[in-house]
This record gives C-alpha cells, sequence and structure tokens, in this order.
C-alpha cells in the first residue's frame, strides 16, 4: 500500500506550558508524510502510557478518540483509490472536532481566473474580491471565484447577481458552512425571505445561485457531493414563478405607431422600442450591442449577448428581416460612421470600459421605459409600456398568427423552449373572450 496512517508524538514541537508535545496523525503518501494536529498535547511519558492496560481516566478518553482517528484515517485509504490530501481534509480532518482548525488548502488544478487580471477597479462595486475566504468550507470563497471569474470573461451583469446572492446569503445567516446548509436551512431561508416581503422569484435567483456554488465547490473538491448536497428530488426544490406575459393587441401596437410624439427624447424612445418589437423582440442589451457588420442586405444576424459565452455548445444566431420601418431608424437615429466596427445606435461607444459599458445598458433602458410609460398614459393604456412588453408583444403576435413555438424560440434566441413557452403561457382578455365564446357556438345553430 503506497498510503499509510499511524499516530505520533511530534517531539520536535515543545509546547509552550510544560513539557508536551502535540500528537498528530502522519499520513505517508508515496513516501511522503503529512501531519495533521489532533486536539491533544502530551508528555512522552504519558504518551507511552497509551499502551498500557490500567491508564487513568482522562488518558483513556484521550485513547479512545486517537483509536478513533486511526480507524477513520485507514477506513478512508481503503476506499478511496487514488488516494488524495485534498479529499482526506475535506472528508475527515474539516469538521472533525478531535483535530485543530485548518486553513482551507485548495486542490491544484487548472487555473481558473488569470493571475495577471487586474480586479482593481471592481474593489468597490464587489467588496468580496477584498474579504477574507481561509475559512474552511464556507461558500464565501466559491462565490468569490465563480464573480472572479464572470469578470474576467465580461459577464459584469451575472457576476452582479452572484454578488447580491451572497450579500442576501451572509445577511442571513453570515458565511455560512457548506455542510451547514440542509433542506431544512434552505426552507428558512426561503420562509424568511418571504416575510420580508421578497418574491419567489427573488428567492429563486438567490438559491439558483447557491445551488450552482455547490456545484461549484463539489467540482473543485471542497466539498463531497454525494454526503453534502441539498438540492434536487426528495431534497430542497427551488421555487419557481411564472411571468404572466404582458403583450399588447395589434390595436394597441397599431396606437403606439401613429402616436405623434411631443419631443425628441418621446421619439427616440418609442423608435427603439419599435426596432425592438420588429427585431424579433430583441433586449436593449443586444440592441446596444449591434454593429453595421451585423447589417447583410434586407437582414440583421446577431448573437444575444446573454448566451454568447454560456451556450457554446448550442449556438444559436438570431435573423431579423430589415423592414422599412427599421431601416428607418437606423437612418434618423444610427450612428452616421457606418463602419463594419461601429455600434448602430449610440448607446455605447468603442472607448468605454467594462463598468462603464455595463452602466449605459441599464441607463438605456430605464430612457426607454421612462419615457414609453409616459406614452402609454397618453394613450389611456392601463399596462405599463416597457422594453420586455415589446419582447412579449412580438413573440404573442406571432403565436395569435399561428406560428409554431419552436419558430418562435429561435426567433427570441431561447436554448430552452420551455423559456419560450413561458413567454406564451398567457394570452389578452380579448382572445380569452373570445375562445370562450366558441364553447356556447351551439346557441346560434
Amino acid at each position: 500500500m503506497s498510503t499509510s496512517a499511524v499516530i505520533v508524538l511530534d517531539t520536535r514541537r515543545m509546547k509552550a506550558k510544560g513539557k508536551v508535545f502535540p500528537v498528530k496523525l502522519r499520513i505517508i503518501h508515496q513516501r511522503k508524510p503529512k501531519d495533521f494536529a489532533t486536539i491533544y498535547s502530551l508528555s512522552e511519558e504519558d504518551y507511552a502510557k497509551l499502551k498500557a492496560p490500567n491508564v487513568s481516566l482522562t488518558l483513556q478518553q484521550v485513547r479512545e478518540d486517537l483509536r478513533k482517528i486511526q480507524t477513520q484515517a485507514d477506513e478512508f485509504i481503503r476506499k478511496n483509490h487514488p488516494f488524495s490530501f485534498f479529499e482526506f481534509i475535506r472528508d475527515v480532518i474539516d469538521d472533525n472536532l478531535l483535530f485543530r482548525r485548518r486553513k482551507m488548502e485548495v486542490p491544484d488544478g487548472p487555473e481558473v481566473v488569470p493571475s495577471n487580471f487586474d480586479f482593481e477597479p471592481y474593489f468597490q462595486k464587489f467588496p468580496i474580491l477584498l474579504e477574507d475566504h481561509s475559512e474552511v468550507g464556507t461558500i464565501s470563497g466559491v462565490f468569490c471565484t465563480i464573480i472572479k471569474q464572470l469578470i474576467t470573461e465580461n459577464r459584469l451583469g451575472s457576476a452582479f447577481k452572484y454578488r447580491d446572492s451572497y450579500r442576501s446569503l451572509i445577511k442571513y445567516a453570515g458565511n455560512a458552512r457548506f455542510k451547514d446548509i440542509d433542506v431544512a436551512w434552505l426552507r428558512r431561508y426561503e420562509a424568511h425571505m418571504l416575510k420580508e416581503g421578497k418574491s419567489k422569484t427573488t428567492v429563486g435567483m438567490v438559491l439558483r445561485n447557491l445551488r450552482t456554488v455547490f456545484n461549484e465547490a463539489n467540482h473543485i473538491g471542497i466539498i463531497n457531493k454525494q454526503k453534502c448536497y441539498p438540492f434536487g428530488r426528495r431534497k430542497y426544490l427551488i421555487p419557481t414563478s411564472r411571468r404572466t406575459p404582458k403583450a399588447l393587441g395589434l390595436e394597441e401596437i397599431g396606437m403606439i405607431y401613429n402616436y405623434k410624439t411631443s419631443c425628441k427624447s418621446e421619439e427616440y424612445a418609442k423608435s427603439l422600442w419599435l426596432f425592438s418589437y420588429f427585431g424579433n423582440g430583441m433586449n436593449t442589451k443586444d440592441l446596444a450591442h449591434l454593429k453595421y457588420k451585423n447589417i447583410e442586405g434586407d437582414f440583421l444576424t446577431f448573437d444575444r449577448a446573454k448566451t454568447e459565452l454560456t451556450a457554446r455548445g448550442n449556438h444559436k444566431s438570431i435573423t431579423v428581416f430589415l423592414n422599412e420601418d427599421m431601416k428607418a431608424i437606423i437612418e434618423k437615429w444610427g450612428n452616421k460612421d457606418r463602419l463594419p466596427q461601429n455600434y448602430i445606435f449610440p448607446i455605447l461607444k468603442p472607448d468605454l470600459g467594462p463598468l462603464e459599458m455595463y452602466k449605459a445598458v441599464p441607463i438605456a433602458t430605464r430612457f426607454i421605459n421612462d419615457w414609453m410609460m409616459k406614452i402609454g398614459k397618453k394613450l389611456g393604456f392601463d399596462l405599463k409600456l416597457s422594453t420586455i412588453v415589446s419582447r412579449h408583444s412580438f413573440s404573442t403576435r406571432l403565436k395569435h398568427a399561428g406560428v409554431s413555438t419552436a419558430f418562435i424560440q429561435d426567433s427570441l434566441g431561447h436554448m430552452d423552449i420551455r423559456t419560450t413557452e413561458n413567454y406564451l403561457s398567457a394570452f389578452d382578455k380579448e382572445s380569452i373572450k373570445e375562445h370562450s365564446g366558441r364553447l356556447s357556438d351551439f346557441k346560434n345553430r
């Protein structure tokens, strides 16, 4: 056997108080020893007495605990091939009250985050980057690793979501240990959040991110998923809530189209809203990232910014037919310099840094939403107009026209058809009334 375990008295390190030495578990793997300090320190005389048949009650307890440590180590070595020090520490040493606490050790593996990346510009927005993550088996270190990776990939929207999830969990229970987060813990957290007035959507977002953190912790060896994983069937199921689609009827869309704007800002917001509606319901981020190189004749082809990095194995480009209205909007509001690398609309600028680039999209979204809500009020709409209404209206109008869900899925750029079905799960009240009326068509016969 290339791995063995033995209890030793480390006489190289005398304790300051009295002539006692630390008792350690020594693992010898491929002829390389590694020591783990137990909670006990003994004199050489007392250590020798452990082998005697009759010893004091105190030494009997010490002997019993050391035998337990020896048994646990031998059992792990017997069951785990090849042997891994990191897994041994995780499964035997961590959370074992018979050992002294250690700082977390990270297993060797491929570098997740580039070592030369400068995170200093992100410290203010992501204080987690400056926190101490040395405590064994807690969530903060893995959250920090994921956030760093997202930042280096310029996926700041996702990084902020993980930051907010981390803040929520830390506020609830501090830097929780993975082994303490079980089904009951998650149910208590959910109840706490709902009591605080948070929606099931918010709770679901936080806990889906926490589930990813668990999966990453298992991947890098911090936890053993078979022993420490509270999510899944017959365990904790993350709450979901289906959003009701906010779609307009054709008559209402016509009212927006024919609305006479009262100022330049109102006209610009209306133009971008209609561009989104005609352009497969594209969201503001995708609209902002459009470049002139995406235009090929009468068609506009682009990749969704949301899935550009996360869906490489199942990549889908979106193709939009540029109707005359969309061309007119580009002509009036688009950048005049039409070099292929230039953005179509002046929402983003090439010289913006990642954080400034990220901020620009929510600013543009708020601009469109604020002015469109004013237009909606003037037109007497009950529904608050927004960019998401444009997206839902596009998909719902196609559904009413008899277009297949698969075609709508491709048009929206959804990776999962269930997402598309959520968009189409409810029809407007006029359609419900119309279909309900058909149930009594027999009266007219």
